[in-house]
Formats: structure tokens, sequence, C-alpha cells
């Protein structure tokens, strides 16, 4: 899911994803920094991932998701990998000890874990954790964006059985998802809606004029970028549907493309895979109206509401 280049030995041993657990961020970026970290320093001493995982009583999958920020690690295994690696400063080690014990930590989102699949929980933290979001949505109003009525509508679409409790809860996660465009260190959020989701209400005019309002009230934000593509462009770039790409503080962790479905998500990694939605993200934000001109929409479709 995210991997990292290779540095030098000078670098590897440098404390990398303190700035992480400086900053306070959630487990999930904290297990990126660890992993980086522990690959860092097994590239700079030659270890293979093969060895790493037999001398921590592991398989070679288990080694690249640890490396990828994908899985906890324990505190038994960092250590025997930090003494394999070389790894001999006592002070260096529980640098890097102590992110793995931080990293450990549950985030807020795994209180719901019998709301959410593993595949989400994983975005939810992962989403924290970036930079910068760049998304594009075709059927409804982006996540971070959407007004409490207007998420409860479109989480009823898919949880039309759940009781009033479950949704209740599952709402409650999105707007506590929000919270993060507002906090200090905010991520740039910059989204490309297509005017398909303004002109399909989930829950009626009165919950769509509401969010028509609430988008224009966010795009006011310094780290909130809203750009419309109309009808009146025809077929665009993104043919293939709506889909998020994650960049992460961490220099050495490249972008991540997340593609939502309807009972799973994919998490594409592969330099290709990422160029390639970079570019349609790039040809989308160019056929798209300007941030002035999207808002001027916004404005005119509340007055059709």
């Amino acid at each position: 899911m995210i991997s990292d280049q290779a540095s030098n030995g000078s670098s590897a041993r440098s404390p990398a994803g303190l700035t992480f657990a400086n900053a306070g961020c959630g487990p999930t970026a904290l297990r990126i920094a660890l992993g980086a970290q522990l690959r860092r320093l097994r590239e700079a001493s030659r270890i293979t991932p093969a060895q790493a995982g037999e001398a921590i009583r592991a398989t070679h999958s288990k080694i690249s998701r640890l490396e990828r920020g994908r899985s906890a690690a324990k505190q038994r295994d960092v250590a025997d990998l930090l003494t394999l690696y070389g790894v001999t400063d006592q002070a260096e080690r529980e640098q890097v000890l102590s992110l793995a014990r931080q990293a450990s930590t549950p985030g807020w989102w795994q209180q719901y874990n019998d709301i959410l699949p593993r595949w989400f929980e994983l975005y939810v933290g992962l989403e924290r954790a970036a930079s910068i979001i760049r998304t594009y949505e075709v059927q409804f109003v982006h996540g971070l964006l959407q007004t409490e009525e207007y998420a409860r509508a479109v989480i009823l679409i898919a949880n039309a059985g759940a009781s009033a409790q479950e949704i209740d809860r599952r709402v409650s996660v999105r707007m506590k998802r929000q919270q993060l465009l507002t906090q200090p260190g905010a991520p740039e959020l910059w989204t490309v809606l297509d005017e398909a989701a303004l002109r399909r209400p989930p829950g009626g005019p009165a919950v769509m004029r509401a969010q028509l309002e609430h988008l224009l009230e966010m795009t006011a934000l310094p780290n909130v970028t809203l750009q419309i593509i109309p009808f009146d462009v025809g077929p665009h770039a993104a043919a293939g549907g709506p889909f998020t790409i994650l960049r992460f503080p961490e220099p050495d962790l490249p972008d991540l493309v997340y593609l939502e479905q309807l009972n799973s998500a994919q998490y594409l990694d592969h330099p290709d895979d990422v160029v390639g939605y970079l570019e349609v993200m790039d040809q989308l934000a160019v056929q798209a109206e300007t941030g002035t001109a999207s808002q001027d929409l916004l404005r005119a479709l509340l007055k059709q509401a």
C-alpha cells in the first residue's frame, strides 16, 4: 500500500517519524512513520525482507505489511529487528520503540469497529495522516464536506435496514472525520465534484439547500478547494468513477490512491497506477470550473433550489 525509497546509511539512522509523533497524529500515521524507519534501517544493513522475517519468526509478507504501515508492530519484534539491523545505541533504540508504542494506541475510529469494515478503518487512519487529500466525486458530495442531514440521507441509502442507533453512530463517524479540516495543521482538501452530485439531492430539497450553503462556507477555509465540473463540459478524464489521492508529510512516502467499491476498497501504490490517477486529477482540475466560478455555480444552484 505505501512504500518509500531507499536512503543512505547516515540518513537511515535519523529518528524519522518523530515529526508525526510530535504533531500528535493518529496511530496510522505513526505506523507509517515506524514502517518507513524500519525499512530504511533494514536496507542500510543490507538485510533482505526474508531474513528480517526469519529473525522475528514471521513471513516476508508480514515484513512488507509492517514496513508499509499496514499492521501494528509488537515491541518484541521491533526490538529484535533493531538488533538485527545493528542498532545498539540505547537512545536510538528507545526512539524507535517509543514510536512503536504510540503506533499501537487505538485511534478514535476503532471504537466504531462494530460498524466500520476493516478496509474503511484503514482509510480513516490514512485520511487523518495525510497532508493533502485530492478527490473526485460523481454521485455524492465528499464525506468531509457533508452536512449532518445530508450525511444521514446518504448513509440511509446503503443501510436502509439498520437501526436508528446504528445510523446515528455512522453519522457520528462522518462528523468526527470532518474535524481534521479545522484542527491545527489541517490537511489541504482539493475536491473536484461532478455537477451530477449537486443535481441529485439524497434527502430532498431542504437538505440539498443546506448542503449547498455548507459547501460555500467550507470553500472559505484556506485549506479547502472545490471545483465543479458542469454538464456542458461533456465527457471528461475521470471515466472510471470516483477516487481519492492521499499525500503524506513524510517525504519518503509516495502518494496513495484509494478506490472505494460497494463492499470493499482498493489501495494502489504502484508508481504507474499513482501517476495515472495524478494525471487524471490534473486534467480534471483543468476541465472543471475555477474555485471562484464554482462558488458562483453553487450560488446559482441555491437560487434554483
